[in-house]
């Protein structure tokens, strides 16, 4: 193929990635701009008031970021797992495969597709944000830089959830038994420090831990592990799943039958 003609294929593969969210955005956007306005209301501004600062903060000011993180992983996981197990449902996937678009550029399609849901939503909730908090930009680079690459990170990750799902339970079985404990126990609602030491190691080893602390680095300029630090885990992750995910689509695990 041509450059233009992969081109014209991968905005082909996105276009068609967001038009699908959009089409049903009573079930993709609105859903999680209305937990998050719950999320704002209940722990902010009725539990937030009594349990006063944490880190130099309002307890409404701290979450903040943690929630826009949480909704930005949520969606970007979720919309690629659901889109691509139901072309695997639907057999849509084989055309794909079979048609002389590279298979890097199938799955940076569906990369794309994740992160503008992903990003929209994180928009949304950010914006919902502002009707409870103020909200100022420590490091507008960090804070970009960082929601691009979780977005990233988070739909690969849904990819390779969809690869393997063989039902459309499979694809909810990760985000409810591992994903969602990984975000709570990722310093979403608190600070490590308030943790034993022993507690403080094991929430270490958790990835999303460091994703919300840089994306609260470059909101408020706090942040409970080093920033660099977390960026290069964050990269490296990324490396890793695409390669990851790239493999599987050129064996044609769990597609080719």
């Amino acid at each position: 193929m041509t450059n233009v003609q992969i081109m014209v294929a991968f905005l082909t593969i996105v276009r068609r990635e967001i038009r699908r969210f959009m089409r049903i955005w009573p079930q993709t956007l609105l859903p999680p701009a209305i937990t998050m306005t719950l999320y704002f209301a209940i722990f902010g501004n009725l539990i937030g008031s009594r349990i006063g600062q944490m880190g130099g903060f309002s307890y409404m000011e701290y979450i903040v970021p943690g929630l826009i993180m949480m909704s930005i992983i949520t969606n970007s996981y979720a919309n690629v797992s659901a889109s691509f197990y139901s072309a695997k449902f639907q057999h849509n996937v084989q055309e794909l495969l079979v048609s002389p678009t590279p298979n890097w550029i199938i799955l940076m399609g569906y990369v794309v597709g994740g992160v503008t849901r992903g990003l929209l939503v994180g928009l949304m909730v950010t914006l919902l944000s502002l009707f409870f908090t103020n909200m100022n930009l420590e490091n507008l680079f960090i804070t970009i830089l960082v929601v691009f690459l979780t977005a990233v990170l988070f739909s690969l990750g849904g990819f390779v959830n969809a690869v393997y799902a063989k039902s459309f339970d499979d694809i909810s079985i990760i985000p409810t038994f591992v994903l969602v404990p990984l975000t709570y126990l990722g310093g979403v609602f608190y600070s490590i420090d308030l943790l034993p030491p022993f507690w403080q190691n094991m929430t270490l080893l958790n990835p999303v831990l460091y994703m919300v602390n840089a994306f609260r680095f470059g909101v408020l300029g706090v942040s409970d592990i080093n920033v660099a630090y977390a960026l290069v885990i964050i990269i490296t992750f990324i490396v890793v799943l695409f390669a990851y995910a790239l493999r599987l689509l050129n064996r044609g695990h769990g597609i080719r039958s």
